[in-house]
């Protein structure tokens, strides 16, 4: 009997690699762009992202423009299947850029989600302890649950051996759960650590992750081989 590889992971450009997916063929996008603005708070050191990255050969890994935003929102679009949502993680600045190129290219946006991340981060005027997850929704489609609260209380993580950037997989699980059934299809264009894909694996779904960086492709294919 064949089975269906459990993930895939591809190196390149997050918009090109879209563009090789069949239109309405995925059935969740949980993404992590490199957002411009962290370029400004790397320069101020107000950042942990300003350490020495793997992802990268000198100590900040490519930033994402804004300008590209139109296509990507575009692609994700055209590749999510109808009745189905797109979460972009993201800053609050960033947020003001995204949700308006999301509804141009037909998304419904319905909320930030708040990642309350407990433990207190770095910070120029205020400490950060948060960031934003923008719900989007293509067409209609009801969350698997309504008991759970858009502010979502997962602690960071913290260590020296930890992938740039890298979230909670208890944090997409949340949101894998929530909008995706068992045997569907979660796609990330921006893996960075994998996690999404780590939790997709263990929440039954298929993964396929993309990546520019040929440390997260190396690093992401290992982990989701053990799981």
């Amino acid at each position: 009997m064949n089975h269906q590889p459990r993930f895939a992971i591809h190196q390149g450009d997050a918009v090109e690699w879209l563009k090789s997916l069949d239109d309405a063929s995925v059935d969740l996008i949980i993404t992590d762009p490199a957002y411009e603005s962290l370029e400004k708070h790397r320069k101020r050191g107000t950042t942990t992202r300003l350490k020495k990255s793997k992802a990268s050969s000198n100590s900040w890994f490519p930033v994402f423009p804004n300008r590209r935003f139109d296509d990507l929102l575009a692609e994700m679009y055209r590749v999510l299947k109808h009745n189905r949502h797109l979460y972009v993680m993201c800053d609050a600045e960033t947020a003001f850029i995204i949700k308006p190129i999301g509804e141009a290219a037909g998304f419904k946006f319905w909320k930030p989600l708040i990642w309350d991340k407990v433990k207190m981060g770095t910070g120029y005027h205020y400490r950060a302890q948060y960031e934003m997850i923008l719900f989007f929704e293509k067409g209609k489609r009801a969350l698997n649950s309504r008991k759970v609260r858009d502010v979502l209380q997962v602690p960071s993580l913290r260590g020296s051996n930890l992938y740039p950037t890298e979230k909670p997989v208890e944090l997409s699980k949340i949101l894998i759960e929530q909008s995706s059934r068992a045997g569907e299809w979660v796609i990330d264009p921006f893996m960075g650590s994998g996690s999404v894909g780590d939790a997709a694996v263990r929440c039954g779904r298929l993964f396929t992750g993309c990546d520019i960086s040929a440390e997260s492709v190396r690093s992401t294919r290992e982990r989701l081989q053990h799981l």
